[in-house]
């Protein structure tokens, strides 16, 4: 289950997913591979979900590795907010 205010990084393959999660393991940030949420579409079925706090470590290990989600989005009243589409 994803909480307020946490992000969801959504993968079109899940090749890169597990790339993804492969990479993050070996820093010290927090995350947690989950099944898409029904409210988003992804080919591959999984996802990472991470806290604010966690956000910018993330995104900066996943982009410096060529393995940027290609949707990022963030758990906001009962909803969720795109935060971007094709991260850079």
């Amino acid at each position: 289950m994803v909480k307020e205010n946490e992000f969801v990084a959504i993968f079109h393959s899940i090749h890169r997913v597990l790339k993804a999660e492969k990479l993050l393991k070996q820093g010290t940030v927090d995350f947690l591979l989950i099944p898409v949420p029904r409210q988003l579409t992804s080919d591959c079925g999984l996802a990472l979900r991470f806290a604010p706090e966690a956000k910018e470590a993330i995104l900066q290990i996943l982009t410096v590795a060529g393995l940027p989600p290609a949707e990022l989005y963030q758990r906001r009243d009962k909803g969720y907010l795109v935060v971007a589409l094709s991260c850079p």
